[in-house]
Protein backbone atom coordinates (compact mmCIF):
# COMPACT_ATOMS: atom_id res chain seq x y z
CA UNK A 1 0.00 0.00 0.00
CA UNK A 2 1.54 3.33 -1.08
CA UNK A 3 1.65 6.45 1.05
CA UNK A 4 -1.21 8.15 -0.80
CA UNK A 5 -3.55 5.19 -0.28
CA UNK A 6 -2.66 5.08 3.41
CA UNK A 7 -3.47 8.78 3.58
CA UNK A 8 -6.95 8.26 2.13
CA UNK A 9 -7.58 5.31 4.45
CA UNK A 10 -6.52 7.23 7.55
CA UNK A 11 -8.45 10.29 6.41
CA UNK A 12 -11.58 8.19 5.89
CA UNK A 13 -11.36 6.78 9.41
CA UNK A 14 -10.94 10.30 10.78
CA UNK A 15 -13.98 11.59 8.90
CA UNK A 16 -16.09 8.64 10.06
CA UNK A 17 -15.20 9.55 13.65
CA UNK A 18 -15.84 13.26 13.10
CA UNK A 19 -19.26 12.49 11.60
CA UNK A 20 -20.60 11.92 15.09
CA UNK A 21 -19.36 15.26 16.39
CA UNK A 22 -22.31 17.50 15.53
CA UNK A 23 -25.02 15.05 16.66
CA UNK A 24 -23.05 14.37 19.86
CA UNK A 25 -22.61 18.11 20.43
CA UNK A 26 -26.31 18.67 19.79
CA UNK A 27 -27.11 16.10 22.49
CA UNK A 28 -24.46 17.40 24.90
CA UNK A 29 -25.70 21.01 24.88
CA UNK A 30 -29.03 19.79 26.29
CA UNK A 31 -27.23 19.35 29.60
CA UNK A 32 -24.15 21.58 29.42
CA UNK A 33 -23.49 25.16 28.37
CA UNK A 34 -21.49 25.62 25.13
CA UNK A 35 -18.58 27.19 27.03
CA UNK A 36 -18.37 24.39 29.59
CA UNK A 37 -18.72 21.74 26.89
CA UNK A 38 -15.92 23.25 24.80
CA UNK A 39 -13.53 23.62 27.72
CA UNK A 40 -14.39 20.30 29.36
CA UNK A 41 -13.91 18.27 26.18
CA UNK A 42 -10.55 19.92 25.55
CA UNK A 43 -9.43 19.41 29.17
CA UNK A 44 -10.39 15.73 29.20
CA UNK A 45 -8.69 15.12 25.87
CA UNK A 46 -5.62 17.07 27.03
CA UNK A 47 -5.25 14.88 30.11
CA UNK A 48 -5.21 11.79 27.90
CA UNK A 49 -2.86 13.43 25.39
CA UNK A 50 -0.37 14.45 28.09
CA UNK A 51 -0.37 10.90 29.44
CA UNK A 52 0.44 9.60 25.93
CA UNK A 53 3.21 12.15 25.41
CA UNK A 54 4.82 11.24 28.74
CA UNK A 55 4.35 7.50 28.35
CA UNK A 56 5.93 7.47 24.89
CA UNK A 57 8.56 10.07 25.89
CA UNK A 58 7.93 12.45 23.01
CA UNK A 59 10.36 15.36 22.58
CA UNK A 60 9.01 18.85 23.11
CA UNK A 61 8.20 20.90 19.99
CA UNK A 62 10.78 23.41 18.84
CA UNK A 63 10.16 27.08 19.53
CA UNK A 64 9.57 27.78 15.83
CA UNK A 65 6.70 25.27 15.86
CA UNK A 66 4.79 26.90 18.72
CA UNK A 67 3.07 29.48 16.52
CA UNK A 68 1.69 26.73 14.27
CA UNK A 69 0.55 24.74 17.30
CA UNK A 70 -1.23 27.85 18.58
CA UNK A 71 -3.08 28.13 15.26
CA UNK A 72 -4.13 24.47 15.56
CA UNK A 73 -5.27 25.01 19.14
CA UNK A 74 -7.25 28.14 18.29
CA UNK A 75 -8.81 26.48 15.23
CA UNK A 76 -9.75 22.94 16.23
CA UNK A 77 -9.40 22.81 20.04
CA UNK A 78 -11.13 26.10 20.87
CA UNK A 79 -12.69 27.75 17.81
CA UNK A 80 -14.61 25.01 16.01
CA UNK A 81 -16.00 23.25 19.13
CA UNK A 82 -17.09 26.51 20.77
CA UNK A 83 -18.58 28.09 17.65
CA UNK A 84 -20.50 24.95 16.66
CA UNK A 85 -21.80 24.45 20.21
CA UNK A 86 -23.06 28.05 20.19
CA UNK A 87 -24.52 27.66 16.69
CA UNK A 88 -26.37 24.45 17.58
CA UNK A 89 -28.39 26.41 20.12
CA UNK A 90 -29.89 28.28 17.14
CA UNK A 91 -29.93 25.67 14.35
CA UNK A 92 -30.47 21.93 14.05
CA UNK A 93 -27.68 19.44 13.35
CA UNK A 94 -29.25 18.88 9.90
CA UNK A 95 -29.09 22.63 9.17
CA UNK A 96 -25.41 22.73 10.07
CA UNK A 97 -24.60 20.32 7.23
CA UNK A 98 -24.89 23.18 4.74
CA UNK A 99 -21.75 24.66 6.29
CA UNK A 100 -19.92 21.37 6.82
CA UNK A 101 -20.43 20.92 3.08
CA UNK A 102 -18.01 23.78 2.32
CA UNK A 103 -15.38 22.59 4.82
CA UNK A 104 -13.52 20.43 2.22
CA UNK A 105 -13.24 23.41 -0.10
CA UNK A 106 -12.11 25.63 2.78
CA UNK A 107 -9.50 23.06 3.81
CA UNK A 108 -8.22 22.85 0.22
CA UNK A 109 -7.86 26.64 0.00
CA UNK A 110 -5.85 26.75 3.21
CA UNK A 111 -3.86 23.75 1.95
CA UNK A 112 -2.79 25.92 -0.97
CA UNK A 113 -2.10 28.98 1.19
CA UNK A 114 -0.35 27.22 4.08
CA UNK A 115 0.81 23.89 2.63
CA UNK A 116 2.01 25.11 -0.75
CA UNK A 117 -0.08 22.52 -2.62
CA UNK A 118 -1.12 23.12 -6.24
CA UNK A 119 -3.98 20.82 -7.33
CA UNK A 120 -4.94 20.70 -11.01
CA UNK A 121 -8.01 22.59 -12.33
CA UNK A 122 -10.02 19.36 -12.47
CA UNK A 123 -9.61 19.03 -8.72
CA UNK A 124 -11.24 22.39 -8.08
CA UNK A 125 -14.12 21.49 -10.40
CA UNK A 126 -14.77 18.28 -8.43
CA UNK A 127 -14.44 20.09 -5.11
CA UNK A 128 -16.87 22.85 -6.13
CA UNK A 129 -19.36 20.34 -7.55
CA UNK A 130 -19.20 18.21 -4.40
CA UNK A 131 -19.72 21.23 -2.17
CA UNK A 132 -22.64 22.36 -4.35
CA UNK A 133 -24.25 18.91 -4.06
CA UNK A 134 -24.05 18.95 -0.27
CA UNK A 135 -25.25 22.54 0.02
CA UNK A 136 -28.04 21.92 -2.48
CA UNK A 137 -29.22 18.87 -0.59
CA UNK A 138 -29.30 20.81 2.68
CA UNK A 139 -31.24 23.63 0.97
CA UNK A 140 -33.80 21.14 -0.37
CA UNK A 141 -34.72 20.31 3.20
CA UNK A 142 -36.11 23.82 3.65
CA UNK A 143 -33.56 25.76 5.67
CA UNK A 144 -34.95 27.96 8.39
CA UNK A 145 -32.64 30.93 8.52
CA UNK A 146 -30.98 32.00 11.74
CA UNK A 147 -28.52 34.80 11.14
CA UNK A 148 -26.74 34.15 14.43
CA UNK A 149 -26.48 30.41 13.89
CA UNK A 150 -25.36 30.81 10.27
CA UNK A 151 -22.63 33.34 11.11
CA UNK A 152 -21.36 31.13 13.92
CA UNK A 153 -21.23 28.07 11.64
CA UNK A 154 -19.46 30.04 8.91
CA UNK A 155 -16.83 31.24 11.38
CA UNK A 156 -16.49 27.67 12.69
CA UNK A 157 -15.81 26.31 9.20
CA UNK A 158 -13.19 28.97 8.46
CA UNK A 159 -11.18 28.43 11.63
CA UNK A 160 -11.53 24.65 11.28
CA UNK A 161 -10.21 24.65 7.70
CA UNK A 162 -7.21 26.69 8.82
CA UNK A 163 -6.62 24.41 11.81
CA UNK A 164 -6.81 21.31 9.60
CA UNK A 165 -4.34 22.67 7.04
CA UNK A 166 -1.90 24.01 9.65
CA UNK A 167 -2.03 20.79 11.66
CA UNK A 168 -1.46 18.65 8.58
CA UNK A 169 1.54 20.77 7.57
CA UNK A 170 3.00 20.43 11.06
CA UNK A 171 2.27 16.69 11.13
CA UNK A 172 4.96 16.18 8.52
CA UNK A 173 7.45 17.35 11.14
CA UNK A 174 6.00 16.14 14.45
CA UNK A 175 3.62 13.31 13.53
CA UNK A 176 -0.18 13.32 13.45
CA UNK A 177 -1.07 12.36 17.02
CA UNK A 178 1.74 14.46 18.44
CA UNK A 179 0.35 17.62 16.80
CA UNK A 180 -3.11 17.36 18.31
CA UNK A 181 -1.63 16.25 21.64
CA UNK A 182 0.70 19.23 21.90
CA UNK A 183 -2.08 21.59 20.74
CA UNK A 184 -4.34 20.27 23.52
CA UNK A 185 -1.47 20.64 25.98
CA UNK A 186 -0.93 24.24 24.86
CA UNK A 187 -4.62 25.08 25.33
CA UNK A 188 -5.03 23.35 28.71
CA UNK A 189 -3.93 26.28 30.97
CA UNK A 190 -6.78 28.32 29.46
CA UNK A 191 -9.43 25.62 29.06
CA UNK A 192 -9.24 23.96 32.47
CA UNK A 193 -9.91 27.10 34.59
CA UNK A 194 -12.77 28.15 32.30
CA UNK A 195 -14.27 24.66 32.52
CA UNK A 196 -14.18 24.91 36.31
CA UNK A 197 -15.72 28.39 36.38
CA UNK A 198 -18.46 27.54 33.85
CA UNK A 199 -19.43 24.17 35.36
CA UNK A 200 -23.13 23.63 36.14
CA UNK A 201 -24.33 24.45 39.64
CA UNK A 202 -25.35 20.82 39.94
CA UNK A 203 -24.58 17.83 37.72
CA UNK A 204 -27.59 15.90 39.04
CA UNK A 205 -30.10 17.22 36.44
CA UNK A 206 -27.74 16.50 33.52
CA UNK A 207 -29.29 13.69 31.43
CA UNK A 208 -27.33 10.55 30.60
CA UNK A 209 -27.43 11.42 26.89
CA UNK A 210 -25.57 14.68 27.55
CA UNK A 211 -22.84 12.76 29.42
CA UNK A 212 -22.51 10.36 26.50
CA UNK A 213 -22.25 13.32 24.12
CA UNK A 214 -19.51 14.84 26.26
CA UNK A 215 -17.65 11.53 26.37
CA UNK A 216 -17.80 11.16 22.59
CA UNK A 217 -16.61 14.64 21.72
CA UNK A 218 -13.85 14.46 24.36
CA UNK A 219 -12.40 11.10 23.43
CA UNK A 220 -13.21 10.64 19.75
CA UNK A 221 -13.86 14.08 18.25
CA UNK A 222 -11.09 15.86 20.14
CA UNK A 223 -8.33 13.24 20.16
CA UNK A 224 -8.72 9.88 18.40
CA UNK A 225 -10.26 11.32 15.24
CA UNK A 226 -7.37 13.77 14.83
CA UNK A 227 -4.78 11.01 15.16
CA UNK A 228 -6.11 9.48 11.94
CA UNK A 229 -7.09 12.74 10.28
CA UNK A 230 -3.79 14.60 10.54
CA UNK A 231 -1.86 11.50 9.56
CA UNK A 232 -4.08 11.09 6.51
CA UNK A 233 -3.73 14.74 5.44
CA UNK A 234 0.04 14.59 5.81
CA UNK A 235 0.31 11.34 3.85
CA UNK A 236 -2.15 11.96 1.03
CA UNK A 237 -2.15 15.75 0.71
CA UNK A 238 -4.23 18.40 2.50
CA UNK A 239 -6.36 19.43 -0.47
CA UNK A 240 -6.92 15.90 -1.81
CA UNK A 241 -7.67 13.96 1.38
CA UNK A 242 -9.65 16.91 2.70
CA UNK A 243 -12.31 16.14 0.08
CA UNK A 244 -13.34 13.05 2.03
CA UNK A 245 -15.12 15.53 4.29
CA UNK A 246 -17.79 15.74 1.59
CA UNK A 247 -19.07 12.45 3.01
CA UNK A 248 -19.15 13.69 6.60
CA UNK A 249 -22.57 15.42 6.40
CA UNK A 250 -24.22 12.23 5.15
CA UNK A 251 -22.58 10.09 7.79
CA UNK A 252 -23.59 12.69 10.36
CA UNK A 253 -27.18 12.71 9.15
CA UNK A 254 -27.27 8.92 9.32
CA UNK A 255 -26.12 9.12 12.94
CA UNK A 256 -28.57 11.92 13.62
CA UNK A 257 -31.34 9.70 12.26
CA UNK A 258 -30.49 7.08 14.85
CA UNK A 259 -29.80 9.42 17.75
CA UNK A 260 -32.15 12.32 17.07
CA UNK A 261 -34.74 10.47 14.93
CA UNK A 262 -34.20 12.67 11.88
CA UNK A 263 -35.44 11.03 8.63
CA UNK A 264 -33.10 9.60 5.97
CA UNK A 265 -34.48 9.92 2.43
CA UNK A 266 -33.67 8.24 -0.87
CA UNK A 267 -32.56 11.65 -2.15
CA UNK A 268 -29.85 11.72 0.48
CA UNK A 269 -28.50 8.42 -0.80
CA UNK A 270 -28.39 9.69 -4.38
CA UNK A 271 -26.65 12.91 -3.38
CA UNK A 272 -24.20 10.93 -1.30
CA UNK A 273 -23.41 8.80 -4.37
CA UNK A 274 -22.68 12.01 -6.27
CA UNK A 275 -20.43 13.21 -3.45
CA UNK A 276 -18.53 9.90 -3.58
CA UNK A 277 -17.97 10.43 -7.32
CA UNK A 278 -16.67 13.95 -6.65
CA UNK A 279 -14.27 12.63 -4.00
CA UNK A 280 -12.98 10.03 -6.47
CA UNK A 281 -12.54 12.71 -9.12
CA UNK A 282 -10.76 15.02 -6.69
CA UNK A 283 -8.35 12.23 -5.80
CA UNK A 284 -7.56 11.62 -9.46
CA UNK A 285 -6.89 15.25 -10.32
CA UNK A 286 -4.99 15.98 -7.11
CA UNK A 287 -2.19 13.60 -8.03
Amino acid sequence: MDNSTRGWLNGGIGVAIFAGSLPATRVAVTGFSPVFLTCARASIAAALAIALLMLLRQPRPERRQLASLAVVALGVVIGFPLLTALALQHVTSAHSTVFVGILPLCTAVFGVLRGGERPRPGFWACSLLGSALVIGYAAMGGLQASATGDLLMLAAVLVCGLGYAEGARLSRQLGGWQVISWALDLALPLMLPIAWLSRPDSFAPVPAAAWLGLAYVSLFSMLIGFIFWYRGLAQGGIAAVGQIQLLQPFLGLALAAGLLHEPVSATMLWVMAGAVACVAGARRFAR
